[in-house]
């Protein structure tokens, strides 16, 4: 018998469903990409490149979020594809104003956090989230093309359309 969704509420079979898939992705301690755990640290890593090389930063789409007023004023939301070619560099940023996800979408690339003692690999199909206290560089350690994907909030002050 089809469900129906009724009165803002879901079917109960979709809510199990999405508490079951929540449940799951949340179980492991340390997931992949991830800095272990005994590796996290303050200041960990000092800062490193300062320039872009062998990167390309397409701006796929960008939403304005003025229209939300207050904070929002002026800040955007924005979809990008970056290719980090083998031995390519994006380059030291923090995201203390601006949160991301990256999705890894082809090869792999190693992060250098400034919470890490160590570097961080990440593969084809992982996501990471940057914020708050975070800087950060990348580096593609790999043979061929590492291709992520970028959805962040653009605040105001940074009004370059590619800031990494």
């Amino acid at each position: 018998m089809p469900q129906k969704f009724i009165a803002g509420r879901l079917p109960l079979a979709v809510a199990a469903t999405f508490g079951l898939v929540a449940t799951t992705l949340a179980a492991p301690s340390v997931m992949a990409g991830e800095c272990p755990k005994d590796q996290i640290a303050t200041d960990a890593m000092a800062p490193g490149a300062t320039a872009p090389d062998g990167v390309t930063d397409e701006v796929l789409a960008s939403i304005d979020l003025s229209s939300k007023g207050g904070d929002w004023n002026g800040s955007a939301l924005r979809l990008r594809k970056l290719v980090v070619q083998p031995g390519g560099v994006v380059p030291w940023h923090s995201h203390e104003a601006r949160p991301a996800n990256i999705l890894i979408v082809e090869g792999s690339i190693t992060e250098y956090r400034s919470t890490c003692k160590v570097p961080i690999e990440h593969k084809a199909g992982e996501v990471t989230a940057e914020f708050g206290t975070l800087a950060h560089w990348w580096k593609n350690n790999g043979s061929k093309p590492a291709v992520l994907y970028s959805a962040d909030i653009l605040p105001p002050m940074q009004d370059d359309d590619h800031v990494m």
